[in-house]
């Protein structure tokens, strides 16, 4: 199982990023799976999932409204739009095979995105 993330950078508070990940190595149209962040000093967090097909998601509180999952089975793809960026939204996002994250599961190395003025 391969995840290799991309998108991140440095926006300002207010502005968009879309992250993506790639994934390899399994049946990914099968797969349920997430985004998950950790802020510099803090615990790893959910921050979004979608279901194999697409058409279930979930949201942390912290995300609902700003953020969105996608994904396209076709290309193995797995997205996550995030608008009005704020400074709190700081930290290093992973992409995870799983619904939700747990140390167990299989993990990408991740993307880190900045917020700051």
């Amino acid at each position: 199982v391969t995840l290799v993330e991309s998108g991140g950078g440095l926006a300002q508070p207010g502005g968009s990023l879309r992250l993506s990940c790639r994934a390899s190595g399994f049946t990914f149209s099968s797969a349920d799976m997430s985004w998950a962040r950790q802020a510099p000093g803090k615990e790893r967090e959910f921050v979004a999932a979608i279901n194999w097909k697409g058409g279930i998601t979930d949201y942390a509180d912290s995300a609902k409204g700003r953020f969105t999952i996608s994904r396209d089975n076709r290309l193995n793809l797995v997205y996550l739009q995030m608008n009005d960026l704020k400074p709190e939204d700081t930290g290093t996002y992973y992409c995870v095979k799983a619904w939700r994250p747990r140390p167990r599961d299989y993990w990408g190395k991740g993307t880190l995105v900045t917020v700051s003025s």
